[in-house]
């Protein structure tokens, strides 16, 4: 049952999106990327940069889908998810801060450290999502999903604004050039992250555990002889089991779409301020889109409006393929805005209701472990594909089927038996 379900209590936790996703929306998916696509290139040809980030994307989310359900399932026996939560943030905080240093061209040293924040965000992110029981009713779960990614679209989008400012203006506030006011964007979102992060630890009780504490000694093999039980529990529950497959693929064309979106257009020719500025326009439109998905969801349910919405991607990376002009990208960016945080916020309420709630942890570890191997597919593919032909154009319709096969086995997903499933074990 959940512990807490005050006004309060949600909104520190609907607080932690707001914090994290500056990293996810200025560094993962606006700045970084051309900021390395332009050190890369000085000694690469453009596309082999774009295959490159698409690589290090594919291993830093790799590392994480190992670690996802194993971080779980330690949340689980020791009753700890809050101060495991908080070393994620403390070192997501600090890779990102190394980011800020100057690395002189050397992009090897930058995909090190993008990769170390990278992989304590995801990771944290698995923790976060599993107190999402704890602080809504089965009944509120759409809604309060929806009203933390709503939050993190305007948190990511207001930073994201400032970042903007700075970079397309840099001398007008005292800064030397591009470069120092982008190491500058990289060391307030690691401070912007820190900062928004502590009511969460504040107001956010930690989950009860059913038993006490796994001792320490014991800790490893309990570790994994749950991580064999919920494998087999996961096999046994056939709506689960079909849910996570169709979120492994839908999932990778959205996180695909995220990842290599700004890069691909800076292989087009598309200036730094059309893609960032496309991208906070995504941020402005996404927050209340991802609302209208939570009021969405009363009257068709929330599968139905999910399966909307990867048709919209279905639109969306068909005309992905056409892009010629900047104004284009502007058009395919408000079309993502629609549907990106609605998706995915119904997404982690429907998988919400399909787990027991003494598993919960890990079960979101096994949901993670499912987005983030997605993310290891799609770079991959969109990466040599792009090789193959020498650009990213050919490379956008390897979504098409990830889209469409998904939507579909989402559809044979029956969440009610599903619940009444979890609620039974």
């Amino acid at each position: 049952m959940p512990i807490s379900t005050t006004a309060r209590t949600q909104r520190a936790w609907c607080l932690y999106d707001w914090a994290n996703s500056a990293f996810a929306t200025s560094v993962v998916a606006a700045i970084l990327p051309p900021f390395f696509a332009s050190m890369a290139s000085k000694s690469m040809p453009a596309h082999e940069a774009t295959a490159l980030w698409g690589y290090a994307s594919a291993a830093a989310l790799a590392v994480t889908a190992v670690l996802s359900p194993i971080v779980g399932a330690i949340a689980d026996q020791t009753g700890a998810r809050k101060r495991l939560l908080g070393g994620c943030v403390a070192l997501g905080a600090l890779g990102t801060l190394a980011l800020a240093l100057p690395f002189a061209g050397n992009w090897v040293l930058v995909l090190v450290a993008f990769g170390v924040a990278f992989i304590a965000f995801a990771t944290g992110n698995v923790l976060y999502d599993s107190l999402l029981p704890s602080v809504a009713t089965p009944q509120e779960m759409n809604s309060v999903s929806s009203r933390g990614f709503a939050w993190g679209y305007l948190g990511g989008g207001l930073l994201l604004a400032v970042h903007v400012a700075l970079i397309l203006f840099p001398t007008k506030f005292g800064l030397k050039d591009v470069g120092e006011a982008t190491r500058i964007a990289f060391a307030s979102v690691a401070a912007w992250w820190l900062a928004f992060s502590i009511p969460l630890f504040r107001d956010v009780p930690e989950p009860p555990r059913e038993g006490a504490p796994t001792p320490l000694p014991q800790l490893a093999g309990a570790v994994f002889r749950q991580l064999r039980a919920t494998l087999a529990h996961i096999r046994a529950r056939r709506d689960l089991l079909r849910f996570l497959i169709a979120f492994w693929l839908y999932s990778d064309g959205i996180g695909t779409i995220i990842k290599m979106a700004t890069i691909y257009g800076a292989e087009l020719g598309f200036s730094r301020a059309h893609l960032i500025g496309s991208l906070l326009m995504v941020q402005l439109l996404a927050a209340p889109a991802s609302l209208a998905f939570g009021w969405l969801a009363k009257p068709l349910g929330a599968k139905r409006a999910v399966v909307l919405g990867l048709a919209g991607y279905v639109c969306i990376t068909l005309y992905a393929f056409f892009l010629q002009h900047a104004w284009q990208f502007w058009v395919l960016a408000g079309m993502v805005a629609l549907f990106q945080g609605g998706t995915q916020a119904l997404s982690r309420s429907m998988f919400a209701s399909l787990v027991p709630r003494a598993q919960v942890g890990e079960m979101f570890g096994f949901y993670s472990v499912s987005e983030k191997l997605a993310g290891v597919v799609g770079p991959i593919m969109f990466g040599i594909v792009t090789q193959m032909t020498g650009g990213g154009r050919m490379a956008t319709l390897t979504l098409l089927p990830l889209f469409i096969g998904g939507a579909w086995l989402l559809t044979t997903v029956d969440l009610a038996r599903g619940a009444r499933e979890a609620s039974e074990a």
